[in-house]
Order: structure tokens, then sequence, then C-alpha cells
């Protein structure tokens, strides 16, 4: 069963889910991203010595699925994806009572993630439906949080999400 079993998700497909570090890294720090075996799946590089936060996320090959980048100099916290699929920006709303954040798709529909991003409960959804959720309580650890995402959807993109939620909430 490894850390966790596997669940249901809302259209009746197993579900995935990945154990991910509370508060990332600094800026320079490497961590894995583990699967529910408990075996490394992705790996989040840190860059040292740039101007923005920048994040790598490589899979357990060492291959980049995804770039990461901070983009300065906004209204509104905003974060830039770039994946060879395609690439996202997630923006911070500008106002609202819990924390709300958009996420545009190059060639997808938009995405939405609400909930507590600070204390890792909320959920990213896609037209109303529920693609993924991010929750503490699946772990005893304190510095650990799990995402679970519905089979069929794009692990890399909603694990970069993740990884700039986590960011994007620190500051």
């Amino acid at each position: 069963m490894g850390l966790f079993g596997r669940d249901k998700d809302d259209k009746g497909g197993e579900s995935r889910r990945f154990q991910m570090r509370e508060q990332l890294m600094s800026i320079g720090d490497d961590y894995w991203i583990e699967d529910e075996s408990g075996d490394r799946a992705y790996r989040v590089d840190g860059k040292a010595m740039h101007v923005r936060d920048t994040f790598i996320l490589e899979d357990a090959n060492g291959r980049e699925v995804a770039k990461i980048q901070e983009r300065k100099m906004t209204l509104r916290g905003k974060m830039e994806i770039e994946r060879p699929s395609g690439n996202a920006t997630v923006h911070k709303a500008l106002v609202g009572i819990r924390d709300r954040f958009k996420i545009d798709v190059d060639g997808g529909s938009e995405l939405t993630a609400h909930g507590n991003i600070v204390d890792h409960e909320y959920e990213i959804e896609r037209d109303g439906d529920r693609i993924a959720k991010v929750s503490k309580k699946w772990f005893r650890a304190r510095e650990t949080y799990g995402i679970e995402i519905n089979q069929g959807e794009d692990v890399s993109l909603l694990l970069a999400i993740a990884v700039c939620l986590d960011a994007m909430s620190r500051g």
C-alpha cells in the first residue's frame, strides 16, 4: 500500500497521490516528490543565483518536465510554468475571502485553485470539477502534505502548479 492507499476520483477512476514537503524550500534547495509507493517520482531543483524564484521539475530519470519562474513587476502574484507540452500561468486573485488562484493553460481549459493554500488544504478544478486535491490530513509528519490527482490528468502540470502555489503563498 505504500504511503497511502488509492482512492476513487470523482468520476470513479483511480486517483494517484504524491507526497510533497510543506514550504518547499529556499532557492538553492532540492527535494524529491514521492509517489504513493514511497518511490522518488519527481525532483524539484530550486535554482540559486537567480533574480526571481526559479524551480526545475524533473522526472525520476532527471529529464526536465517543467521550468517554474516567478514573474516580477506584476500587480498581483504570477508564476510561469514552461513545459514542452505547453505553458501555463498561475495568477493570484486580487480579492477574496479564501485564497483563490487562476491558472491559464496554453491550449487547454482554465483551471482554478481555491481553499486554504497556506495550510495546504485546497482543490484544483476545471470547469467546476475537482481534478486534484491537496491536504496535510493524510500525513502525521508536520512538514508534509499530499496531492491527489484524478486519473487521466496531467501529473507534471498539477505538481508544478502545487510548487507555484507553495512558493506564492510564502511571499
